[in-house]
């Protein structure tokens, strides 16, 4: 194998990888993406929502969140950006109180962990 092999095929793996993506979750949110897959179950979201990489999480009462960090809104009416996305998390019923999407009484650490998971689910 060239050198030159060997450097594009070290590229791929470190760029395209999921390291890559929780790396990027961590910088932007400032939490952790493995607590944050604990935290979506131990809050309930797996009951409502399908998540992948969360194998308890095959609901449909809420919608999928499969590549919500492509997403441009959340909840149809917010930026999607990490503080819209903790706000979002955290307290539901502010941005729209006509929501189905209860308020669980997520901390504040909880939520930056769940919204690094959410952030790496491209």
């Amino acid at each position: 194998m060239t050198i030159a092999r060997i450097l594009l095929a070290f590229v791929c793996v470190s760029a395209c990888g999921p390291g890559r993506y929780e790396r990027e979750a961590r910088a932007m949110t400032g939490g952790d993406p493995l607590r944050g897959r604990t935290a979506l179950r131990s809050y309930g979201c797996d009951t409502c929502h399908t998540i992948p990489g969360v194998a308890t999480a095959n609901a449909t009462v809420g919608p999928p969140l499969t590549q919500i960090a492509r997403r441009t809104y959340l909840a149809g009416r917010l930026a999607n950006t990490p503080q819209n996305m903790t706000l979002w998390i955290r307290s539901p019923r502010e941005v729209d109180p006509q929501t189905a999407m209860p308020d669980t009484g997520v901390s504040i650490n909880d939520a930056r962990d769940i919204a690094a998971y959410l952030y790496t689910l491209r």
